[in-house]
């Protein structure tokens, strides 16, 4: 008897060790899988807001945002189009959302341009402009935290947990996500509005009815927000048309007898879905412009630019709004237009191909890239991935090749998708082969202990470069070029000096050169005066008259014409101001 009861306690032996709480850390978390996941999604878009939060308190406005916020206003209080055509009113109304909390006061008989406008509303209104930023600009932090998400949901259904939070992670700590998504421009929203719908007609290869009226609402969105997104209208609902066959079984072994004409009725009704989204994108754009004007009341700039050839085609039969087409009018305009560049210390006129590429060079973390990298690898090796090549590298792929065609070599910003889509890719480095598997689901597992070991290094590199940057997002370069300090050698405009750090140098004005006379050259839109700056132009006067402290933002040295080169040759830098603003001693 005693030895079959020591018998049957043996066999329980397994048992009581399956309920016996996990011995080491690894088995705790994998245990406690879903609940580790979440903490860490939360902490790293934390760990994000606050970064943008912060950020937006303590810049001051860039060069195009009072612009956005002065007709922002007047889209809610005149309920009127006529500043500002040159991009789509979707971006403008997202920051009207904040400006509704901060109840800025507009002039009702301003008469202006836009630029007028702008400083009319921050400056000349009796508003306060800190105040009044902030609110514009948290809308947008709300949007790029909530895009986040959307990267986050995309990686998971392609590489799982694991993959997920690489990409989460890579988007939250990406130094140009960070910077942009805390001003009232609209760089992030476009992109994070057309990565939501190339998402939803991913998820339309299993449910097309639900998800591509949810990914054309997007597009329409992404189309309304920046007419540079206009070029991937046509690869989004080509992927659609790919989709519902995908969902039809196209290709996988139509029924016998009938897969000609099966075919053929699932590719009509694939072109039909393809072209029932692109109404409704349109039909979103026209709603952003009755959502400011429901009698959508225009009358085209008197300077509006004669356009010709294929441009004034497109212009003449898109089905939009004409206050959008003239934007594209306006846009094609500044196109023709001749501007300055800055590379690599070169001054130039016009625009180089490969400005941008080389600027993402320069501006994207290293770990980042590597990842990008990896995981771009692995969607193009790994069979259950190649079906997200289209949707995931194409898109922006396109976009880069359509800016990189621009006459605007001002900034990284002008491809702000390209981290935003290939933080999804890098999700998929975690991703391998599992041997000789048929393909098919399952035919994937995560990279051995050394992949995932470099894997995590890397994500840790991003993060400890990203934190390092803290406040100076925009500044931002990685360690190959000499860090966020020497950014402006290599880079200019909104890469760099975009106006951001009026406030930063008014305290140390303040705390480190009071009472100091001030000769300042600055490249922004803000007023200095407003934030206690009182300097005078050394342009303005004789070499010989110029004595004391000499202010220069980091473009106007990049952009120096032979007056000024010869001011800062005679002059001894003594300080600098975020990164944007040098600080130079003249005797």
């Amino acid at each position: 008897m005693s030895t079959s009861l020591a018998g049957r306690h043996d066999e329980r032996v397994p048992v009581n060790d399956a309920v016996t709480p996990p011995r080491t850390l690894l088995e705790r978390l994998r245990r406690h899988g879903r609940a580790v996941f979440v903490v860490v999604v939360v902490l790293l878009l934390v760990q994000m807001a606050v970064a943008m939060l912060s950020t937006a308190v303590e810049q001051t406005p860039t060069i195009d945002e009072p612009v956005y916020v002065g007709t922002a206003t007047v889209y809610v209080q005149q309920h009127d189009l006529r500043y500002n055509p040159e991009h789509p009113p979707l971006g403008k109304l997202i920051v009207a959302t904040g400006l509704l909390f901060a109840h800025p006061h507009l002039d009702p008989a301003f008469e202006g341009d836009q630029t007028e406008l702008g400083r009319h509303v921050l400056y000349e209104s009796g508003n306060d402009p800190w105040r009044v930023m902030l609110w514009a600009r948290l809308p947008v932090i709300v949007l790029t935290l909530l895009f986040g998400l959307v990267v986050l949901a995309f990686a998971r259904e392609l590489a799982g947990r694991t993959g997920a939070l690489v990409a989460l992670a890579l988007y939250a700590f990406s130094p140009d996500v960070i910077a942009h998504g805390s001003l009232a421009t609209f760089d992030v929203p476009a992109s994070g509005f057309l990565l939501t719908s190339v998402w939803l007609v991913w998820r339309a290869r299993r449910r097309p009815s639900l998800y591509l009226p949810l990914s054309a609402t997007a597009l329409g969105a992404a189309v309304a927000t920046k007419m540079s997104m206009l070029p991937a209208v046509p690869v989004v609902l080509s992927l659609a048309v790919v989709s519902v066959c995908h969902a039809g079984g196209f290709g996988r072994g139509t029924a016998p007898g009938s897969g000609t004409r099966a075919r053929a009725r699932l590719l009509g009704l694939a072109a039909a879905a393809a072209a029932g989204m692109a109404v409704t994108a349109v039909a979103v754009v026209w709603a952003t412009y009755l959502a400011v004007d429901p009698r959508l009341r225009w009358t085209a700039p008197a300077d509006l630019p004669t356009v010709h050839g294929l441009r004034a085609l497109l212009i003449d039969h898109l089905p939009l709004p004409r206050p959008y087409r003239d934007g594209m009018g306006i846009q094609f305009g500044f196109e023709n237009a001749t501007w300055q560049g800055f590379l690599f210390g070169r001054l130039y006129e016009g625009s180089l191909w490969y400005y941008l590429p080389a600027a993402l060079l320069v501006k994207t973390p290293l770990g980042m890239a590597a990842l990008w990298a990896a995981g771009s690898s692995a969607l193009l090796s790994v069979r259950r991935l190649r079906p997200a090549v289209p949707y995931l590298l194409v898109p922006p792929a396109l976009l880069l090749a359509s800016a990189m065609t621009g006459s605007r070599d001002l900034g990284v910003r002008y491809a702000l998708f390209v981290p935003v889509f290939l933080a999804v890719v890098a999700g998929c480095a975690v991703v391998v082969v599992r041997g000789r598997r048929p393909a098919g689901a399952g035919a994937v597992r995560h990279r051995p202990g050394w992949a995932g070991a470099v894997t995590a290094a890397l994500v840790l590199y991003v993060a400890v470069s990203s934190l390092l940057t803290y406040p100076y997002y925009l500044t931002y370069s990685n360690e190959a070029f000499g860090g966020p300090e020497k950014t402006y050698l290599r880079l200019h405009d909104s890469n760099v000096d975009w106006g951001q750090d009026l406030g930063r140098l008014a305290d140390r004005l303040e705390g480190r050169y009071p009472h100091e006379k001030v000769w300042f050259v600055y490249k922004g839109a803000g007023v200095p005066s407003a934030y206690g700056i009182h300097a005078a132009d050394p342009l303005t006067v004789p070499a010989d008259r110029v004595h004391g402290l000499l202010v220069v933002s980091d473009t106007s040295i990049d952009k120096a014409d032979t007056r000024l080169k010869a001011l800062l040759a005679t002059s001894r830098r003594i300080d600098e101001v975020g990164h944007s603003i040098t600080l130079f001693r003249r005797p």
